[in-house]
Formats: structure tokens, C-alpha cells, sequence
């Protein structure tokens, strides 16, 4: 038989008992719930780190390796190789030990030996390459040509009597004749004849004095300050110049190509005058091809010019000596003058063709030469030294062929630029040397030009 089941009655003491046990339990499980929770909130926060700091990376890496992949390349300053200057020994000018003198060269700078007087002295015919050029102005000839007709009358044959009068030099002149401008200038300057300087005065000018003071204003306009003229023909002491100015004379007739033909002319054939004969004795002697004989009652003048080959050109030497005792004297000094002088001109090869001026080497172990694209070569005089200068850029890649400088030479006023090529290449080393040598990127892109107020990029 079974017992009856009764239950304790409210507010015994089995009752009162197992309260407190539920209390404990309940709170047991909200502490684990607790802790779970702030557990998973740790894991959140470390895992949410975590993901930043691998995303960080990430973006840091990518930025970095890009702008190594972009990054300038470090350039690599040329081994310049200066050529040594050239220096040949002085040349000494044997001078007159009289009147006074200068010798120059066409080109060159200054004269290349002078007397130390340079006192005016009577510069008489020479004073008729002057004339001719002022002529020549007013009425030009080109090469080749003759020029205008001129009918020469009874005037022209009183001013050859005036002149024959005076002691000065003459060349016939028939009434009723007819010559070129060219003919007639021949005629004046070869055997110097003082009328038909006068008379050719009168036909360009009007008058003589007309030629005196077109002369004067030429003179000026060429700087020829130390120089006077008085008349046409040069029969006036007055005439005076110095020797430079006269070889600045002598310069400017040659640059006219019918006056500097006329002037080495030993003869020529006038109708109406026959063969007149150059008073320069020292045509085809010394290599002298010019230019004017001047002959005062007491003294001998020559302006003159001399042509010389050296190597592959040709040098022009324009002097000039007053005050010789005789023609004879003059010419011999001249011609030891003229001698001593050329043998001071050299030519020197500064440079040649393919020279090696330079030389690149790479971080990445690319190498490559610069050279001289063409030779060059001067002309010198004396001891003038020859100078070589080499510029170089500073070159990260390049092509075989490419202009990457000059070498300029130098000698007195004269200057001569070389292209220097590229002999090799210098090509992009690629993206593993990029990526594995950052210090010579940082390097690179450190002292590379930027506008103002720009940073380098990030990653550097």
C-alpha cells in the first residue's frame, strides 16, 4: 500500500532552506554570461586590429612598391677626360729696325708684332687704296664686271701735264679715250699715276675736295681715326696714318673682291694706254699678293699682304712699314719680316673623330663613352694656346647615338663646338634592382628638381 505524499506545509523550514541555493546558482550563470561577453568583446577589438594593421601593410607595401616602380633613376656623373692644352714655343718676328710698322692676320686678334712708335707719318700713295674705296662706295663694281664707262677729255690731259709738273707719278690718258671704272682704277693703282686718281675724283664726286670729304666721313665710319687725307692722289705730306690704321686699310681692300683683284695684278693691258707695270716689287716673292707702294722725296712705304697655306687652310697676313731709306731696303726688310712670320703659324689638331672625351658607369653595372662626333682642327700663331673644354651631362638611361655634351676648343677669338655621342647605351636596370635598391632610389629622388612647396612622394 502506498504512503500518502504530502507536501510541507508554507513557511516551514524545508522551504526556507533552498531559496538561498537558487539565488547562487542564478548568479553563478549571469557572471559566466558576463565574462563570456567581454571575452568576445576582447577577441572583436584584437581581431579588428589585426585587420587594420594587415590593411595598413598592405596599402604601405603597395604605395612603396609602386613608387619604386615609378621612381627616377639615380643619374651617374660623367668621367670627364679634359684634353691637355697645347702650347707651341714663341715665335719671334724679325722687324725693321726703321720707320715704323705693324703686321697682322686676317682672323687673328690684334696685331701679331708692331713697332713701338706708332707716330703718323706721310702716308702718300697708299693714300689712292683709299680713293678706290670711297669710288667703289659710291659706285660698286661686282666681281666680274667692269663697271661703268668713263670718256676721259682735255681736263683729264691738263691734270696728267699738272702732275708731270709736280714731280708725281703719272699714267698716260688720250683726249677722247674711254675705260671701265675698273680699267681706270687699274690705271691709277698699278703704276700709281696721281691723275687719274684726281681725274676719277672729279667723275664720282665733282671735284677733288668733293673725294676729300666723302673720304673723310668713310674714314670715320671705319674707325680709321688716326688717319687724314688731304687730297686723292697722296702727293700731300699731309696724308698721314699709322701703321695700324693702314693695316685695317689693307683689310678692308681686300675684302673687296675688285680691289683685291686689281691689287695683285703684276700688269695689265689699258686701251688707248698699252701695259702698265705694279709698282710693288714684291709681287709673287715672300708669298706677297698685294697691296699699295707709297714713295715720298724721302722715304719708301708698302702696305702689303702675303698668303700663306697652313694644313688645310689659308692664312692672310696684311702689314704694312713707312719710312724705308729706299724701295730696296723696304722690300728686304719686308721680305725677312714676312718669312719669320709665317713660319709662327701652325695648325694643331685638337680633337679627333671618335676621341674618347667621357665615361658613364651605372649602379647596375651599365657602362658606356662618350665621344667627339667630328674632329677639329685650328689654326694658331705663335704660342696661342689651344684649349679643350668638356662638358658632359649626368645621364640615368640613354641611347647609342645620343648627344649627351660638347667639347668646345678654344685658340685666341677663335671657337669650335663638338657635339660629344654616346658610344653604348644605359638602359632601365628593371623592376627587381628598383625594388631592391631603395636607398639609391631615395637618393635619386631626393635631389631631383620639384616645383615649389612639393614633397616627395609618400613611401620615401
Amino acid at each position: 500500500m502506498s504512503r500518502p505524499t504530502t507536501s510541507p506545509p508554507a513557511g516551514s523550514a524545508l522551504s526556507s532552506d533552498r531559496r538561498p541555493l537558487d539565488d547562487d546558482v542564478e548568479a553563478a550563470r549571469l557572471l559566466a554570461a558576463a565574462r563570456r561577453r567581454r571575452m568576445y568583446r576582447r577577441r572583436r577589438t584584437v581581431a579588428a586590429a589585426i585587420l587594420l594593421v594587415v590593411i595598413g601593410l598592405g596599402v604601405w607595401g603597395g604605395v612603396s612598391v609602386s613608387n619604386a616602380l615609378n621612381a627616377p633613376l639615380p643619374a651617374a656623373s660623367a668621367a670627364v677626360a679634359q684634353p691637355d692644352p697645347v702650347v707651341a714655343p714663341a715665335q719671334p718676328v724679325v722687324g725693321p729696325s726703321f720707320g715704323t710698322w705693324a703686321i697682322s692676320a686676317v682672323g687673328f686678334p690684334g696685331p701679331l708684332a708692331q713697332s713701338a712708335d706708332q707716330t703718323p707719318l706721310p702716308s702718300a700713295s697708299i693714300t689712292k687704296i683709299i680713293t678706290a674705296l670711297v669710288i667703289l662706295d659710291q659706285h660698286p663694281v661686282a666681281p666680274g664686271e667692269e663697271g661703268p664707262s668713263i670718256e676721259y677729255t682735255d681736263t683729264d690731259v691738263d691734270i696728267y701735264w699738272d702732275m708731270v709738273a709736280q714731280n708725281g707719278s703719272v699714267a698716260p690718258v688720250p683726249a677722247g679715250s674711254s675705260l671701265t671704272l675698273k680699267q681706270s682704277l687699274e690705271t691709277m693703282l698699278l703704276p700709281s699715276g696721281n691723275n687719274y686718281a684726281i681725274s676719277l675724283s672729279n667723275w664720282a664726286f665733282g671735284s677733288e675736295q668733293g673725294l676729300v670729304d666723302a673720304a673723310r666721313a668713310w674714314l670715320d665710319a671705319h674707325g680709321l681715326v688716326h688717319t687724314t687725307v688731304a687730297d686723292a692722289s697722296g702727293l700731300s705730306l699731309l696724308n698721314t696714318s699709322t701703321p695700324t690704321d693702314l693695316v685695317q686699310l689693307g683689310v678692308l681692300a681686300l675684302e673687296n673682291p675688285v680691289l683685291a683683284e686689281i691689287v695683285a695684278m703684276q700688269t695689265a693691258e689699258i686701251p688707248g694706254v698699252g701695259t702698265v707695270q705694279n709698282s710693288n716689287k714684291m709681287l709673287g716673292t715672300h708669298g706677297v699678293d698685294g697691296i699699295k707702294t707709297g714713295t715720298t722725296d724721302d722715304a719708301a712705304n708698302l702696305l702689303f699682304s702675303a698668303d700663306y697655306p697652313v694644313g688645310s687652310t689659308t692664312v692672310t697676313v696684311v702689314g704694312v712699314v713707312l719710312g724705308g731709306e729706299t724701295h730696296a731696303v723696304l722690300d728686304e726688310a719686308i721680305g725677312a719680316m714676312l718669312d719669320s712670320v709665317a713660319a709662327g703659324f701652325h695648325e694643331v689638331a685638337a680633337l679627333t673623330a671618335g676621341q674618347e672625351l667621357a665615361s658613364y658607369t651605372q649602379p647596375w653595372g651599365d657602362t658606356a663613352v662618350a665621344r667627339a662626333a667630328d674632329g677639329a682642327s685650328v689654326v694658331v700663331w705663335s704660342d696661342t694656346p689651344v684649349e679643350v673644354e668638356v662638358t658632359a651631362d649626368s645621364l640615368a638611361t640613354a641611347v647609342n647615338g645620343q648627344q649627351v655634351g660638347t667639347a668646345i676648343v678654344r685658340a685666341g677669338e677663335t671657337t669650335v663646338t663638338v657635339p660629344l655621342v654616346l658610344d653604348g647605351e644605359l638602359v632601365d636596370p628593371g623592376d627587381w634592382w628598383r625594388l631592391t635598391h631603395p636607398d639609391e632610389l631615395a637618393a635619386a629622388e631626393s635631389i631631383r628638381p620639384r616645383p615649389s612647396g612639393s614633397a616627395a612622394p609618400a613611401g620615401y
